[in-house]
């Protein structure tokens, strides 16, 4: 493979909400690029992006897949990311790895509430981005109303570069406001189009929509206003560089518009990612940590000392353990060790391979930029770093959701025991919001993942992949404590049995943190004057930690507590590390007791999109389900009913959606936040609670 300079490459993923295209567009531009020679269809089963079986069968992208095409003279490493809500984390971890994304739209469902959710993760990792408002042949598309719900619902400093030339059906081409010229596509491949003066009729509409892209361009760019305000001609090479400015600094979002499935439009979004996305080089240096524990930042230099960021692992049935990684400065060499600074040991890089979905072709090095996969490694994980010994380096960890939904499983056979087990471990691995844990009291496995249809795939693939039968246990959702009040508790831990004992103490402060804060337990030592030595706190924080896992209601891990821990005393011989983490266990659980506990449950955001005839209806389903309705909007002739409602009332709901609406209406749900369960409620899950509960 050729090797092409830095400004030359483009790192770039495919994000949407669940339908609006991606994995379409992605085909597309693998067919313009010359990836491929022919076009992969989702619905027929043929798109390369979605190569497992799982995708194929339901005509869903369940894994973010990695390709490498070329257009004009750059590269592309680009990133397919699933847009179902269960499969946010590869999202997540795409978006940590790459320099900028192609957020796509339907032209009918516009801002949908998955497309708020990975437009949010864009902005927790400041990644660049274009808007690409696909389905513009579709009936209904309103490209005008899209670009409305992204300034309105996403808060985007967002403004077309294009707009549709027809409408709907007769959607036959874009208008580029930057060059003033209607790109006319003369055939159904799309790859012949051209270049035409704006006929009479949009002339008006052009310039309206041109001088918004220049009034919203100003807002980022002092230049471009002074030359807007005063009226003064702005060439079309001007607006360029600084659209690729402002789209780099994050002030500005260029909106494109086409019909992926109708061959509209792609060509010149693969323009728009090489003129406006940034190349490794205009990315702000990654900071690391150092042996020291100090921050560091890392030179973008092939020269510099090698660091890449492990973002994926997932496992291949010929060649086992695939490791996906990005590097940020030097280069490696197959064959060579590699050090593991996370994990702080040393890893030997068996093979390098590009990756084209699930094919693979080797290469023998990669560098500053790339995207690959590396065989061989036997202990690199999720968010590990790897570096050069002599130059350790830690990166900083991403950061994934936590499950809302249980299952027990067991295996049928004795015999299928072990499969079972090795099974969920590579599972495990490979994805990071799927966690299994083990239940002592009822000898079963628990897994937990981010809705319905993760554990359906997850149940899918153990059989499938790993030939194991299992029974399952029905879907349990993942409560969780917490306190209501501020409270201090003290605990003790005292034993004397001849000889040395064992003497913890430690006092507590709890308080619940405010609405909105993540979802974890906050310790803060404020230990002064020695009461308890430095060498007993970080024992201290992990008994809080380990109490925290089981509350004191029904069993439920607690979340949303600040423990401050704020005195205790020690004795000369007898105090140890296990003394005072079993004293802050004590002083956790009583604190509990004492705080007012209350059960919580996760809250989902809903999308209902109906015919207007069952509206009320739906919203009365809903709300018999403890639901909260937020809005109702219009979309198209349909309605689109959004609203927060309890996971706990949700199961099988897409039965009930299909049946009150006789199939016409459908719905989309993503996690939102943790909410009080009512006391009548609350009161019926303690008594029901039984060691067969799933722990989250």
């Amino acid at each position: 493979m050729p090797k092409y300079p830095l400004e030359k490459i483009r790192n770039i993923g495919i994000i949407a909400h669940i339908d609006a295209g991606k994995t379409t567009t992605t085909e597309r531009i693998l067919f313009y690029t010359g990836k491929t020679h022919k076009l992969g269809e989702v619905h027929e089963g043929t798109a390369i992006m979605d190569w497992m079986v799982q995708e194929q069968e339901r005509g869903i992208t369940i894994t973010a897949a990695a390709t490498t095409c070329f257009w004009r003279d750059c590269r592309f490493n680009i990133i397919d990311t699933p847009g179902h809500v269960d499969f946010t984390v590869e999202v997540e971890r795409s978006l940590k790895v790459l320099d900028g994304a192609v957020v796509v739209f339907c032209g009918v469902g516009g801002v949908e509430p998955q497309s708020e959710t990975v437009w949010r993760q864009a902005d927790r990792y400041n990644v660049p981005r274009l808007a690409y408002v696909n389905k513009m042949d579709r009936t209904g598309a309103d490209f005008p109303n899209v670009l409305a719900q992204m300034h309105e619902r996403l808060g985007a400093n967002a403004a077309a570069i294009q707009i549709p030339y027809g409408q709907e059906e007769a959607f036959a081409g874009v208008i580029d406001l930057i060059s003033q010229k209607l790109c006319f596509y003369k055939d159904d491949t799309g790859k012949t189009y051209e270049l035409l003066d704006i006929p009479a009729d949009y002339k008006e509409k052009a310039e309206k929509a041109r001088e918004v892209m220049l009034e919203k361009l100003s807002e980022a760019d002092d230049a471009i206003m002074e030359k807007f305000l005063n009226n003064q001609p702005i060439s079309a090479e001007e607006i360029h560089k600084s659209i690729r400015t402002a789209v780099i600094k994050g002030h500005f979002v260029p909106v494109l518009c086409g019909s992926s499935f109708r061959n509209k439009g792609v060509q010149l979004l693969l323009d728009a990612v090489c003129d406006y996305l940034p190349s490794p080089k205009d990315i702000p240096a990654i900071k690391g940590m150092n042996e020291k524990g100090e921050y560091e930042e890392i030179s973008v230099s092939e020269s510099s000392p090698f660091c890449a960021l492990c973002f994926k692992v997932a496992t291949d049935p010929y060649v086992g353990k695939l490791n996906y990684i990005r590097v940020y400065s030097g280069k490696l060499t197959s064959g060579v060790y590699s050090y593991n600074s996370t994990r702080r040991l040393k890893e030997r890089v068996a093979k390098i391979v590009q990756m084209h979905a699930n094919k693979q072709e080797i290469i023998q090095e990669v560098s500053l930029g790339d995207i690959a996969a590396i065989v061989g490694l036997r202990d690199t994980k999720t968010g590990d770093t790897l570096c050069e010994q002599d130059a350790p380096i830690i990166l900083e960890p991403m950061k994934f959701p936590e499950p809302v939904i249980s299952q027990a499983i067991e295996p049928k056979t004795k015999a299928d025991q072990e499969k079972l087990a090795m099974a969920l471990k590579k599972l495990e691995e490979e994805d990071p919001s799927f966690r299994v844990t083990y239940d002592s009291e009822t000898g079963e496995n628990i897994i937990s993942g981010m809705g319905q249809l993760h554990l359906d795939i997850i149940i899918d693939r153990i059989s499938r992949e790993f030939n194991v039968s299992a029974n399952i246990g029905k879907p349990q959702v993942a409560y969780k404590e917490t306190l209501t009040k501020q409270v201090a508790s003290v605990g003790k831990f005292i034993q004397q049995s001849g000889g040395r004992g064992q003497y913890g103490h430690v006092v507590l402060e709890m308080f619940p943190k405010e609405e909105g804060s993540k979802n974890e337990i906050e310790f803060i030592d404020k230990i002064r004057g020695g009461s308890i030595p430095r060498e007993f706190i970080p024992a201290v924080k992990k008994g809080v930690l380990a109490a925290a896992k089981n509350g004191v209601i029904a069993g439920y891990p607690v979340i949303d507590v600040v423990v401050t821990l704020v005195d205790g005393s020690y004795h000369e011989v007898d105090s140890s590390e296990l003394a005072f983490h079993m004293a802050a266990g004590i002083a956790f659980s009583e604190g509990m007791r004492k705080g007012s506990p209350i059960l919580l449950e996760p809250i989902m955001d809903i999308e209902v999109v109906v015919p207007e005839e069952f509206m009320g209806t739906v919203i009365g389903d809903l709300t018999s389900k403890r639901g909260k309705i937020i809005a109702v909007g219009k979309r198209a002739k349909l309605r689109a009913i959004r609203g927060n409602v309890p996971l706990a009332e949700m199961f099988g709901y897409a039965t009930t959606l299909r049946s009150i609406t006789q199939g016409r209406g459908s719905s989309t749900m993503e996690p939102s936040a943790y909410a009080e369960v009512p006391s009548h409620i609350s009161q019926k899950i303690v008594t029901q609670v039984s060691p067969t509960k799933p722990r989250a």
